[in-house]
């Protein structure tokens, strides 16, 4: 897990992952006192970021592995890039998703080609569900964030923010289990030294916050939040530790706050964002970022794949 892991996904992806555009807005950088950058994984394959470490992880298989097909758990994204990227490759693909997972997400996922496996994220593992299938099948295990394959290919996201953008002074990105967070921290802070990057999770939902300020991991309940994206219990074991090592800390936001973002995304910039996806720019839209004013902030965009229902219902 290191710059040149990084840059070897960024070879691999090329010609595969859209390099998506970075995008300014006058109106936000009025509203916030920054000049900020805003980098659009809503418009990446699939819809989100995920699509980018997926497929540098199944890329990397042997004939063999390829042959006995892969397993991932996840409640939306990682699902879909997972599904997509084994479709490409020509590899089988079953997923183990909550059976409350935006009804978006549950078709896209199967519409890629992959099975489906429904388990109840209040009651069963899913990481338990999914690694007793791949021994099964003797398939491999995709897991969303913990896996140095999976960390290098979302790091990708920020490698091309900074190569685009070379004089950022901070980072916001958004952070579940912490694959983008680390990724995009191992870039940054090799293209750009001393930046400030933050990651940035919803309040109900604040286990990396927490771990940040103890110094270790700690585990809280499902989160109960919109973001379903971030709905995870724990930082993971590989993640953690570059988060520690190089971020600057850890933002939180309301629920409120998302649905602002993302009504505010949608009028004004154009842009469709999932809640999830909406998180990094909450913090600098509602000045959670310290000292944001005058700072070129690159913020990252981390997904687009919404429940049409509840889209709806928070722009009305």
């Amino acid at each position: 897990m290191t710059f040149a892991a990084v840059a070897a996904a960024a070879e691999r992806l090329r010609g595969v992952a859209h390099r998506t555009p970075v995008v300014t807005s006058r109106t936000l950088d009025e509203r916030t006192g920054s000049h900020a950058y805003l980098k659009c994984e809503n418009l990446q394959r699939m819809g989100a970021f995920k699509f980018r470490g997926a497929y540098n992880r199944i890329a990397q298989l042997t004939d063999a592995e390829r042959a006995g097909g892969v397993v991932a758990y996840s409640s939306g994204n990682h699902a879909q890039g997972v599904a997509l990227a084994a479709q490409l490759l020509g590899v089988p693909a079953a997923i183990v998703m909550p059976r409350d997972a935006p009804a978006a997400k549950l078709a896209a996922t199967r519409g890629y080609g992959a099975e489906v496996v429904l388990y109840d994220r209040k009651s069963m593992n899913r990481g338990e569900i999914a690694a007793a299938l791949a021994a099964e099948r003797g398939a491999v295990l995709v897991p969303p964030y913990d896996d140095p394959a999976i960390i290098a290919g979302a790091g990708t996201t920020a490698l091309e923010l900074c190569q685009d953008v070379p004089e950022l002074d901070a980072l916001l990105v958004c952070t579940g289990g912490g694959g983008l967070l680390a990724g995009c921290a191992l870039a940054a802070t090799e293209l750009r030294p001393g930046i400030a990057i933050y990651g940035v999770e919803p309040e109900a939902g604040d286990d990396y916050a927490q771990s940040f300020a103890r110094g270790e991991r700690v585990e809280i309940a499902v989160p109960d939040t919109i973001a379903d994206g971030q709905q995870t219990t724990s930082p993971g074991e590989l993640t953690f530790p570059i988060v520690k090592r190089l971020c600057a800390g850890i933002l939180t936001v309301s629920d409120d706050e998302l649905r602002a973002t993302m009504r505010f995304a949608f009028e004004r910039l154009k842009l469709v964002l999932e809640p999830s996806g909406a998180s990094a720019l909450a913090a600098l839209l509602h000045g959670k970022l310290p000292d944001a004013r005058g700072k070129r902030v690159g913020v990252i965009l981390s997904g687009g794949n919404v429940d049409s229902t509840l889209f709806a219902s928070i722009l009305s």
